[in-house]
């Protein structure tokens, strides 16, 4: 254990102790001050923040994320950064809804307890926890589980609630090489340990709106969203819900019959609607690419909250539909799936391949963006992305 320090958060007026041995990031994540983050490894700027006073020191980070130029005007990355005095930074990005969930961070040793298949390339995992056997999280967020026996970890949302707070469910997609995802075809078996650290996001609900939701989905993208409705179900939230679920054909979607009573669960009206872009024949839904059926069917979306979850291209082009369609950019909220996938071994990799393979996972959360004093005259305000290990 090193020195103990103080560091003051700026323009929130949020004080955390820090040891100068443990990164920023991980401290304030053990506090229960959920700052903004991403890859927790350097290699994206979604905790990029401002040094005002204090001295400090960075581990090794991707100069991509983190520019010579930036470091050397005071910006840091706070999962790179040590404390060597009582400091006070200036948070560029924050998310005030989340800032303060008063959730710390937990290690849980959990248990298989079953592994599902819901379509040809899509798995639902469940874990017992088995020490502490319970735990907590806000409805949208992930958790990191490690492939057993390693300190190798991806990054997954819970598909369940709080309220089932003895086990965490995951919808999870298969990929080819995947270090993790490949295990759920057998390698993983019920009654095999794994660790999991939760939990971690800012993705979620805003529960003090009453504004209308639209819910857009895709693939995996269905966990933290299918997390965020059932908690709407269980705590009677009042708002008019809307989920459209892309796909690509008919073998490609689940959870059907579980929309259906989910729908009469609901205390206020809630339609479910999948889309085929490749539709057979005997296909009665709607059909397109969701962004085309969201614009078919939804007229004035003025006051309306958008939650999006899954492919990239999916969000990218969901999002200026939905501005033309009325929703306030600060209104909408996503959490986006991008997967490398692992080259197998002696393949040639490029530059952003080397490494385990990664899923991307970007968030919009309608959070503040500071313009910090040197950022403001380079840079203006923006959004940050961010990065979760995961495949």
């Amino acid at each position: 254990m090193g020195e103990k320090h103080k560091i003051l958060f700026e323009p929130v007026g949020i004080e955390i102790e820090v040891d100068e041995d443990e990164y920023v990031l991980e401290e304030a994540f053990r506090q229960g001050v959920m700052l903004m983050h991403g890859c927790k490894e350097g290699q994206c700027s979604a905790c990029k923040s401002f040094v005002l006073e204090g001295d400090i020191e960075m581990a090794r980070y991707s100069t991509f994320a983190l520019p010579e130029y930036e470091s050397e005007e005071g910006y840091v990355l706070l999962c790179r950064a040590h404390a060597y005095s009582d400091m006070v930074i200036e948070l560029i990005n924050f998310d005030e809804h989340m800032l303060e969930s008063g959730i710390p961070i937990q290690t849980v040793q959990a248990e298989v307890a079953e592994i599902e298949e819901l379509t040809h390339d899509i798995r639902r995992l469940v874990l017992n926890l088995v020490d502490p056997p319970e735990m907590n999280f806000i409805p949208g967020q992930y958790a990191e589980l490690y492939i057993p026996g390693t300190e190798v970890h991806r990054a997954y949302s819970m598909a369940n609630t709080p309220s089932s707070d003895e086990r965490a469910e995951f919808i999870i997609k298969v990929y080819p090489g995947g270090r993790f995802s490949g295990l759920l075809d057998g390698d993983l078996k019920v009654g095999d340990r794994m660790k999991m650290r939760v939990p971690f996001g800012v993705f979620s609900l805003r529960e003090k709106s009453d504004g209308d939701i639209i819910f857009v989905g895709g693939g995996s993208g269905m966990a933290p969203i299918w997390s965020i409705l059932n908690h709407m179900a269980e705590k009677g939230i009042e708002r008019k819900a809307t989920y459209y679920y892309g796909a690509r054909t008919e073998k490609d979607l689940f959870y059907l019959e579980e929309a259906k009573e989910l729908a009469e669960r609901m205390p206020a009206e809630f339609r479910f609607v999948p889309a085929l872009s490749e539709p057979d024949d005997d296909w009665d839904g709607e059909t397109g690419l969701i962004t085309d059926v969201v614009t078919r069917l939804e007229g004035d979306l003025s006051g309306t909250e958008a939650y999006l979850a899954g492919p990239p291209p999916m969000i990218d082009a969901a999002i200026p539909v939905l501005m033309r369609l009325g929703v306030d950019e600060k209104n909408i909220f996503y959490d986006k799936f991008t997967s490398t996938a692992e080259m197998e071994e002696g393949e040639p990799q490029d530059k952003e391949q080397e490494g385990p393979e990664f899923q991307k996972r970007s968030y919009r959360s309608g959070y503040k963006t500071r313009r910090a004093s040197a950022f403001a005259r380079s840079k203006g305000n923006g959004h940050s992305f961010s990065l979760r290990m995961a495949g």
